[in-house]
């Protein structure tokens, strides 16, 4: 397989009637032969849509088998897929279709009257999954009906792009990074095969399509042969029926559905018999919930670290290296060793200068997954590299080649020239009983520039501040610790778990020129 589209190619080939995708919502399934058929029609389908090789097909909706379908065909005739958070706004839906110049547009009825609010630039087909009522497009069957299910078999560059993806927005405008064929099939054949998968495998895939987490998951399901149990959204009571039911050997959860699946008193009555292994990563994890759920599924655990830019993960921390109790609990607290073909090194962010282990500095990395560049951005792709090292704008070290992260560099705070790493914070009052979900940031202080708080979701109501600060001082360094605790009843994160520091400042720097001292 050198690119997207030999994917259905291969398996329709090699396993024509092996089942590939279920999806649970409807209960519709497709074996390998019916998924490359079928792309191939979507494939055709766009050509008659005068789509030319490296124009954008976009892609708005919760997750659909038909996503896929759209991806491999997309990827037989050299198109790039834009995948689009559904969870966002209509202007921020709408900066995205126009800054990516898609001609096509496969959206779900649950959001046609997103599109009354929008004003589309490049968007000359409008395609709708499921019921098109009186909006004047077609139906996506009604889109496929007539063309064959021909491969085009046309030219397509290992290196030419494949994927768009957009970066989470949390600071300035969201950025489309662009994925290459090659960086997937890197990633695909090397990045994850320490996980076992194979044409045996049953693979859960919940996580939404429009971030790595989710569409690369699936893809990596499927590449491998496997089964694919498909989720429309991450519905918690579902996915605890849908594991024994379907005896799912594989899937990948954030840290915050994990702890939500957790929080769930039936969660530990079901049947986890049938799980090879869970993998989790995209968002920092504290150590009780790594603990509670190795503990309650009873499987392998696997860690992944990587971002959009690099095609999912740079490392991993595999199963044999979650040792708790062990000579090597530790590792608990790395994200793990660089996979095959890749480089990282630890950078001070100010001086560029390499740092030793055990000092904490910017996360670069060197190697195949590496994106080829933000689109129609030039100058924020160059501010991103250092010769073929990405800056990943993460915080960390590295100890006999494991990576431990601290945090978003962005997130450090610095309080009387000591620099302070929220997550460290967040993993101990993540260990308190009374907390139910935490978040460390920075705020202005005359002496010191920045002191630390808390933001907390009390699991006890009769929690205070001396409690938790009083907590903190049995396990961190004074400094570090918070010098005052506010309340919510939840905190701010986005689709993939990651708590929006941003908006939590907000309040505490809106009469300052900057979001740091």
């Amino acid at each position: 397989m050198q690119t997207l589209g030999d994917l259905t190619r291969v398996h329709a080939r090699e396993r024509p009637d092996q089942t590939a995708m279920v999806y649970v919502n409807d209960g519709r399934k497709w074996t390998f032969a019916e998924l490359e058929a079928e792309a191939n029609r979507v494939a055709q389908a766009l050509l008659a849509e005068g789509i030319e090789p490296q124009e954008r097909i976009a892609y708005l909706d919760k997750n659909t088998p038909e996503y896929f379908l759209y991806l491999f065909g997309g990827a037989k005739i050299n198109a790039v897929s834009v995948a689009v958070n559904w969870r966002l706004a209509p202007p921020e839906m709408e900066y995205i279709l126009n800054n990516s110049e898609a001609k096509t547009l496969l959206v779900g009825e649950e959001f046609l009257e997103h599109l009354g609010k929008m004003t589309l630039t490049h968007i000359t087909k409008i395609i709708v999954l499921g019921d098109p009522g009186d909006s004047g497009h077609q139906s996506y069957d009604q889109w496929l009906a007539g063309h064959a299910d021909v491969d085009p078999n046309l030219p397509v560059e290992a290196s030419d792009t494949c994927y768009q993806l957009y970066t989470s927005g949390t600071t300035g405008l969201p950025k489309g990074v662009e994925l290459t064929h090659a960086n997937f099939m890197h990633c695909l054949g090397s990045s994850l095969a320490a996980l076992e998968m194979d044409g045996a495998t049953v693979n859960l895939v919940c996580m939404p399509l429009y971030h790595i987490s989710g569409s690369g998951w699936g893809i990596i399901g499927l590449f491998n042969g496997a089964q694919t149990i498909l989720l429309r959204d991450v519905d918690l009571p579902q996915i605890l029926t849908v594991l024994p039911e379907y005896r799912v050997t594989h899937t990948i959860f954030v840290p915050a559905v994990l702890q939500f699946l957790l929080s769930m008193p039936e969660t530990r009555k079901v049947d986890y018999s049938s799980l090879h292994s869970i993998t989790y990563g995209a968002s920092p994890i504290t150590e009780s919930v790594l603990l509670d759920a190795m503990e309650t599924f009873g499987c392998k655990f696997f860690q992944a670290y990587g971002l959009t830019e690099t095609t999912g993960a740079i490392t991993v921390l595999h199963h044999d290296d979650h040792d708790p109790g062990g000579p090597r609990a530790h590792l608990l607290r790395s994200c793990g060793k660089v996979i095959e073909h890749h480089e990282i090194k630890i950078v001070d962010p100010e001086s560029l200068v390499d740092l030793a282990d055990g000092a904490v500095g910017e996360i670069w990395v060197k190697g195949p997954q590496n994106m080829r560049g933000y689109w129609k951005n030039p100058e924020a792709t160059k501010s991103s590299f250092e010769g073929e090292w990405f800056r990943t704008g993460d915080a960390g070290y590295l100890q006999e080649g494991y990576v431990f992260i601290h945090d978003r560099v962005k997130d450090m705070i610095i309080s009387g020239g000591e620099n302070i790493y929220p997550a460290e914070i967040e993993n101990v009052l993540m260990k308190h009983e009374g907390i139910a979900d935490a978040a460390v940031i920075g705020v202005p202080s005359e002496r010191w520039g920045e002191t630390v708080k808390a933001i907390i979701k009390r699991a006890d109501p009769e929690l205070t501040e001396q409690n938790v600060v009083e907590f903190c001082r049995a396990q961190l360094a004074g400094y570090k610790c918070p010098t005052s605790v506010d309340w919510v009843d939840e905190l701010p994160r986005t689709p993939t778990g990651k708590i929006l520091k941003i908006e939590l400042r907000k309040p505490y720097w809106k009469d300052k020129q900057r979001l740091v001292s």
